[in-house]
């Protein structure tokens, strides 16, 4: 049975929970606690007429009980409720930041990570433009300054961005970085080949490659996220616009990408 027979089939639940405000509200309310009826009036702004029909409705669904004077949810309905507020987090994330996910090319982020998404929700979305020219470049750099470690994804490489990873690895600071193929070709030359020379007795530092071409940049640290992708075409590396976020399910989102593609990748020496 595939998704589509599954939601027709659940026409006397799920659906019915979609198309009611009020029993949407009810569950969204107890994923955060149990509340009383007071509470839930106070809440979603209804009488308790209004609420007590569906509040027994989803006690027969054996969703939510009561315990004293509050309300809870059941195993099952913690289960349903928590996918009901995952949705909605997920579709006003998209909405969200809808023109920065039109204009690149989501193909870049592996499908797991996209399916957690909206954890990237409480982010914004920074751009070069008039006289803020380099605005993402420069945050980036800042994130790197202020960072007590730091793991990284490149899709290109510059030589400033090279210079503030060599004087955070020698001040001590731990350093993960996973290039694809391109760009660890890249730095067997000149300037870099030797910036990578002085860095390989560092044990804080380590630099891993991908065998396929990795279509996003991303920093995570311990105090921020940054997101760069592909333009819409997924040939081009947008240096000019980037997602960024200080929040905890964000940079949590970010180490999550990061240890899936070191899961991929190779540790080297450029020996």
């Amino acid at each position: 049975m595939n998704h589509f027979e599954i939601y027709k089939n659940m026409d006397d639940g799920v659906q019915t929970i979609y198309r009611s405000r009020l029993l949407t509200e009810i569950l969204l309310s107890l994923n955060d606690g149990s509340k009383k009826l007071s509470q839930l009036r106070e809440i979603t702004g209804s009488t308790s007429q209004a609420l007590i029909p569906k509040l027994r409705k989803l006690e027969a669904d054996h969703l939510i009980e009561t315990k004293g004077r509050e309300y809870f949810l059941t195993p099952a309905g913690k289960i349903v409720a928590s996918g009901i507020a995952d949705s909605f987090v997920t579709f006003w994330t998209i909405n969200k930041f809808k023109h920065f996910w039109l204009r690149h090319y989501l193909e870049g982020i592996p499908s797991p990570l996209l399916k957690e998404i909206g954890c990237l929700y409480e982010s914004e979305v920074l751009k070069d433009r008039g006289m803020k020219i380099l605005n993402v470049y420069n945050n980036q750099l800042k994130m790197l300054k202020e960072a007590d470690h730091i793991y990284g994804i490149s899709s290109v490489v510059t030589e400033v961005y090279a210079d503030a990873i060599s004087e955070r690895v020698k001040e001590g600071v731990p350093v993960e970085l996973i290039v694809p193929l391109h760009v660890a070709e890249e730095l067997k030359r000149s300037p870099y080949l030797k910036k990578i020379e002085a860095l390989k007795d560092y044990e804080n530092f380590k630099l891993m490659v991908m065998d396929e071409d990795i279509k996003v940049g991303l920093i995570v640290t311990d105090k921020r996220l940054s997101l760069n992708l592909y333009k819409k075409e997924g040939i081009e590396y947008d240096i000019s616009t980037g997602l960024f976020s200080f929040d905890s399910k964000a940079i949590e989102w970010g180490e999550m990408l990061f240890w899936y593609c070191k899961g991929k990748a190779d540790f080297t020496k450029f020996q």
